[in-house]
């Protein structure tokens, strides 16, 4: 399809300071100019653009009660606008009292709904017709999009940082107009928004889907509220590592727990720091010198 119209994103560019005209069709591989024609990126870009965003609101958790549904078309920067608009109606808020203080919390950090969704536009397989698919229950919200992981990549990768771009020169637009920083960081930044969070997002990947799905933080709370005031502590499998290896050897460090999981800091000190409040890991020492040993012996 050649007869092609580009309004929502030379709304976009002109949104994010970016000229657009013919000479950016060149420099950005919109334009083909020794075969005279639009390339597959310019359709993507276009207002024609055939491929869709399709969104769900679910009553329940196995996502089969329907309470609303949206798709949206067009060009996919304004796929990008409208559905994260919609997702932002769908990001309830929590109010809680602490003292005189009220303080708001949102079902989700707004930055990581954004990141998703970049995720899902940016390195989607545009070989198949069917639609990125957004799915959000009370317990968390889930982004499918067509097309694994490339080869060689596995999850683990993913949550490391490392990206192969699936769509190289759609990125590079992306990244033109500051969308996203650089490939790779928009996955670790969901993971250090969720550092504190008691239920962490996952990562699932089959041969033609990947699938990010972010939880719930309020109803994660919730939920992991009788459990910290429980005699029993739940033990997570990182937690169950890291006892392990702290049995085994005596005690260990920070920088061996971040070795041991392939941790962040962040999220380092907030593991260790459920371990403390639960009696698992007593601290010895500070700063460097600083070792975690066994404190209550749950051999469970």
């Amino acid at each position: 399809n050649q007869d092609l119209t580009f309004n929502a994103a030379r709304a976009a560019f002109r949104k994010y300071g970016v000229e657009f005209g013919m000479e950016k069709y060149l420099g950005l591989g919109i334009y083909l100019q020794d075969e005279n024609l639009f390339s597959n990126l310019a359709l993507l870009l276009s207002d024609q653009c055939a491929h869709s965003i399709k969104t769900a609101v679910f009553g329940d958790d196995a996502n089969t009660v329907f309470k609303d549904r949206k798709e949206f078309g067009g060009s996919v920067f304004a796929q990008l606008e409208e559905a994260f608009q919609y997702l932002l109606l769908c990001n309830r808020t929590a109010v809680i009292f602490k003292g005189l203080e009220r303080v708001e919390r949102p079902d989700y950090p707004e930055e990581a709904l954004r990141e998703a969704l970049l995720n899902a536009i940016v390195h989607r397989d545009y070989g198949f017709s069917g639609s990125i698919i957004i799915n959000v229950n009370d317990r968390e919200t889930e982004f499918i999009s067509l097309g694994g992981l490339l080869p060689g990549l596995s999850p683990d990768d993913i949550r490391s940082g490392i990206s192969q771009p699936r769509n190289p020169k759609l990125a590079a637009v992306f990244h033109r107009l500051r969308l996203i920083e650089s490939y790779g960081t928009g996955i670790r930044r969901i993971f250090e928004l969720y550092a504190s969070c008691p239920a962490q997002p996952r990562i699932e990947v089959s041969s033609h889907t990947f699938k990010i799905v972010l939880p719930n933080m309020n109803t994660a709370r919730e939920e992991d509220a009788p459990r910290r005031g429980s005699a029993s502590p739940v033990i997570t499998g990182q937690m169950r590592k890291i006892l392990d290896y702290t049995r085994e050897h005596g005690q260990i460090t920070d920088d061996q727990i971040q070795e041991l999981l392939g941790l962040k800091k962040t999220r380092t000190y907030t593991l260790v720091r459920q371990m403390q409040e639960s009696d698992l890991l007593l601290a010895e020492g500070r700063g460097k010198e600083k070792v975690y040993r066994i404190g209550r012996d749950e051999t469970r």
